[in-house]
């Protein structure tokens, strides 16, 4: 473990930070948030559980699963009262791995062992059984991005993918992925600090995904990090960045406890991964001029307890593009509204220290929170909400998903609402 990256003190970070006006008005669960070592006050580490949507519900079911003491015994994950429960456990997947041009062909450059790179953009791992003895029931999900030659805000993310077991390695398209988390990077000059920014989801509904026995029978579980990055920019902008193609540096890792028990959740259904959604490209929307999609899902039986998880982020750069235009989003199943919620934090300010890289977006001196709420959807160096949506109990059979951001325009047919879900159940 490098001892330079802060995933143990993420925790802590997160009661000490924690504010509940970061526009969290929810009744339901967002996931995420962004920190980094490069401060030394802990109150300047900004929580993101939340940005003013309207949600509803809570995750999760009561059960535990198998994990592993500090010893490495295993253990049921909670305290039968006649010993403590494990010691947290803490790992990186990936550290410091080189992101590149992710507009230009595949770079023949090393890799760490174990990992994998499907494009420059875009870096798989397998965990093994040692990861997975590590597993208790609770999860977070740390990333840590480091400055190179890209100094523009970029979209990345995390997935899990399910491979055939024992397979060296896989074609993304060709397998189940499901993301887990995304981000939005900072505009960062790699001479300036601080020089990278971390980020962290609590992701407690991926812990019954990592310890079912029949997917584990089936498949390998691989994580993919992805950082999307541009140098061009960069090339002439930055001191050392001339003639490089090397965007971004990136590291995966995971914090895992017994302190609550995990979801009881042993049904997946990946149904959609960065999906194309806007109203003029065929196949992103249900028609042409809509911004409105629907996805169906087979419940395999009754359950007592369902949800959705989603994650969604407006782009379009353009003038008067969606990236900077606040829409009330409405998700429906079966025509009931489970869902309501318009994206953006009351404010970016917390961030500004990571966006070393003189920006239009930050402008140089401080926005009020009005004119953050007048056109962000999210802040350069924040996550996007993971957004997780109980739906109760459920009957077998077809179901039917829709999602709706009826102000959408979409100037100039530019602009993106990437789209991913997965629905879990008992």
């Amino acid at each position: 473990m490098n001892p330079r990256h802060p995933l143990l003190c993420l925790p802590a970070l997160l009661v000490a930070c924690a504010d509940p006006s970061n526009g969290d008005t929810s009744a339901g669960t967002t996931t995420g948030t962004a920190t980094s070592e490069a401060s030394t006050d802990a109150t300047a580490a900004p929580t993101s559980t939340g940005d003013g949507d309207d949600t509803t519900g809570s995750t999760g079911a009561d059960t535990t699963t198998s994990g592993t003491s500090s010893t490495g015994e295993p253990t049921t994950g909670e305290s039968t009262g006649d010993e403590p429960p494990p010691s947290p456990a803490q790992f990186w997947l990936l550290e410091d791995v080189v992101f590149y041009d992710g507009y230009a062909a595949t770079v023949d450059e090393p890799v760490p062992d174990g990992v994998i790179r499907h494009n420059n953009a875009l870096v798989a791992t397998p965990l093994t059984d040692d990861h997975l003895a590590k597993i208790q029931t609770t999860l977070r999900v740390g990333v840590i991005v480091g400055a190179l030659c890209d100094n523009y805000d970029r979209i990345g993310g995390v997935n899990l993918a399910l491979v055939p077991k024992g397979a060296a390695t896989y074609v993304p398209a060709e397998v189940d992925r499901i993301e887990v988390a995304r981000f939005i990077t900072p505009f960062m000059d790699m001479n300036k600090d601080p020089k990278e920014v971390a980020y962290e989801w609590q992701a407690d509904h991926i812990v019954p995904i990592l310890k079912d026995p029949d997917i584990l029978a089936e498949y390998d579980l691989w994580f993919e990090l992805s950082v999307f990055g541009v140098p061009y920019a960069a090339n002439d902008e930055i001191a050392g960045c001339a003639g490089r193609n090397d965007t971004q540096l990136g590291s995966l890792g995971f914090y895992t406890t017994s302190a609550t028990p995990a979801p009881a959740f042993d049904v997946l259904l990946p149904l959609a991964i960065s999906q194309d959604f806007n109203n003029y490209a065929d196949g992103a929307s249900d028609m042409i001029g809509t911004t409105r999609k629907t996805i169906s899902f087979d419940l395999p039986a009754d359950t007592p307890n369902a949800q959705l998880v989603l994650i969604t982020s407006n782009h379009g750069a353009n003038q008067g593009g969606e990236e900077y235009i606040r829409r009330e989003h409405h998700v429906y199943v079966d025509g009931e509204m489970v869902l309501q919620y318009k994206p953006g934090r009351t404010s970016c300010e917390p961030f500004r220290k990571f966006n070393t890289q003189g920006n239009g977006i930050y402008g140089p001196s401080p926005r009020s929170d009005a004119e953050w709420q007048s056109f962000s959807n999210w802040c350069p160096g924040d996550i996007i909400d993971t957004r997780v949506v109980p739906l109760g109990p459920a009957s077998a059979g077809t179901h039917e998903f829709v999602i709706d951001v009826p102000d959408a325009t979409f100037v100039d047919k530019q602009g993106n609402f990437p789209l991913s879900l997965f629905v879990q159940a008992e």
